[in-house]
């Protein structure tokens, strides 16, 4: 009978830099939602965040597809359901590897990680099991996904600034979901700030502006 097996192989990641670590105080990482590009993903921010004040990187997820299924524009993703394991063990890895190079380069004093839709999550699974320090994370039209202990990580979010970002006519988290995710975190003792703006399922370069501001 035929047996699924593994290898561990290097993959080439790509990644997008708005700035320098050498000589910003802050290193933004932040993380596109399912289906999209690095590339594309950080011309918001590019509009928003000054590079005397910030370097923003834009990793790209290691798994990419054709959207329409077999040519024209190309998504990418950070997982699926098939082998989750494996693909969420790789993600952080690469991320792991990718944030130390760029503290290598410089001496950003903080760390914030912003996680839109898939990258939400992804990011909470990140933070929740790097070896670096994350000084804030937003989630942006995103969630704490339902298979992270809190039980267990919830010291670690409590370290950090959490913030929640949320569209008022976002399709993909409704109010109910968004509320229900608040009271999951104060279960936990984890607190949070919340932000909304009018729109739905996108980044809102105003919001982003307030999120780049002074705290």
């Amino acid at each position: 009978m035929a047996s699924s097996r593994t290898l561990q192989t290097p993959r080439t990641a790509h990644y997008v830099q708005h700035g320098t670590p050498a000589t910003a105080p802050t290193l933004w990482v932040v993380l596109h939602g399912y289906g999209q590009r690095a590339a594309d993903f950080i011309q918001p921010f590019e509009k928003v965040v000054r590079e005397d004040t910030a370097c923003v990187v834009a990793p790209e997820a290691l798994s990419r597809f054709y959207r329409d299924g077999t040519h024209g524009d190309i998504g990418a993703s950070w997982m699926t359901s098939a082998h989750r394991t494996d693909e969420i063990r790789d993600y952080i890895a690469y991320l792991n590897r990718l944030h130390a190079a760029l503290l290598r380069e410089g001496g950003p004093e903080s760390t914030h990680v912003l996680g839109f839709s898939q990258g939400a999550a992804t990011a909470c699974r990140w933070v929740a099991r790097t070896p670096a320090t994350i000084d804030r994370l937003t989630l942006w039209a995103g969630r704490v996904p339902p298979d992270l202990d809190l039980e267990v990580h919830a010291p670690t979010f409590r370290t950090l600034h959490l913030t929640l970002v949320r569209g008022t006519n976002d399709p993909y988290i409704s109010a109910d979901a968004w509320a229900q995710m608040h009271d999951r975190l104060r279960a936990h003792d984890i607190d949070f700030d919340t932000h909304t703006f009018e729109g739905g399922h996108r980044l809102h370069t105003d919001m982003l502006r307030t999120l780049d501001a002074p705290e």
